[in-house]
């Protein structure tokens, strides 16, 4: 997979701020998941081109060297000005004068540069290309539902076997990717390790929907609840709790436990939940079913049977 702009690739300006890259990559990331494109190679093969694009922009230094045209789009180092398409040096001729020195190089540079690059036999002595940090690595991570809500602790298989386990912050959304720093690929000559890059996919579940910082589920209760009132029991992902039914309650009745909803970082006071009533009648006693049967308290003519129809 060639790696293209990245600007273009996230399909934004180079002006572009943080906010606006981050928001462009989640929206391509969930599009392009291989999770919800299984089998897909061309969504695959988008999926690694927009994480690679977010690798170089959502970071300053990273960004700032590839606009400066000292990594590719790739975030690979890019020749040192004046190197030609074969790895040779372009600008020397082979006049009698010998070398002719060009683009700032001086004759001690170049005997420096291609002493290494020949195992030294021009005898100068090999420059140090100097600490290097590694490479950025990203993963893929699939958080279950009530994790996104209050928190958690996932683990990250790595290739070869190693395992990495990662925090995840409560509020966390699918998309949103966590960078774990000093956890990528190692530095050369000493510089500092790369850092993971986690894109995070949350698992959907049976019970809760997800509205901002707020949840929504719907419940079902007896008739009897719904007529006269009375306590249930509400599931919640931190646990379960008790709440009274108002009476006369019917199915779509709405009722919130506050701060029962999605945390968010602590950044803000936690969201509600909000519980939609669904009554189910279930089997009707002979009580229900003769009440049901009566007109102003008198007993009134029973329909055909089945077999009479």
């Amino acid at each position: 997979m060639s790696a293209g702009d990245p600007y273009q690739v996230l399909g934004v300006a180079r002006t572009a701020s943080q906010d606006e890259i981050r928001k462009a990559y989640r929206k391509l990331a969930k599009k392009y998941h291989p999770d919800l494109n299984p089998g897909d190679k061309a969504a695959e093969e988008k999926f690694k081109a927009v994480s690679l694009a977010n690798d170089i922009l959502s970071d300053e230094n990273q960004r700032g060297r590839y606009d400066r045209g000292e990594i590719d789009a790739a975030g690979q180092e890019r020749a040192p000005p004046g190197y030609g398409a074969h790895g040779g040096y372009s600008d020397f001729g082979g006049g009698a004068g010998g070398f002719q020195g060009g683009a700032g190089f001086s004759p001690e540079d170049l005997s420096d540069l291609f002493g290494g690059m020949f195992g030294n036999r021009g005898g100068g002595a090999r420059r140090p290309s100097g600490p290097r940090a590694g490479q950025d690595k990203s993963y893929n991570l699939t958080v279950p539902f009530v994790d996104s809500v209050l928190g958690g602790t996932s683990r990250v298989s790595l290739p070869g076997g190693a395992t990495l386990d990662v925090r995840i912050p409560p509020g966390i959304e699918s998309g949103q990717v966590l960078r774990l720093r000093g956890k990528g690929g190692e530095g050369v000559q000493g510089g500092p390790p790369g850092d993971a890059l986690i894109t995070v996919t949350v698992q959907s579940d049976p019970k809760y929907t997800r509205e901002g910082r707020d949840l929504r589920q719907t419940l079902p209760i007896d008739l009897k609840t719904a007529v006269l009132g009375g306590p249930i029991t509400v599931p919640t992902p931190s646990g379960s709790v008790r709440m009274n039914v108002p009476p006369d309650s019917d199915t779509g009745s709405v009722l919130r436990l506050r701060g029962r909803g999605v945390k968010e970082h602590g950044k803000h006071e936690a969201g509600n939940l909000y519980v939609k009533l669904e009554v189910h009648i279930g089997k009707a006693d002979e009580a229900l079913k003769a009440f049901l049967r009566s007109e102003n308290g008198q007993e009134a003519p029973q329909g055909a049977s089945a077999e009479e129809k």
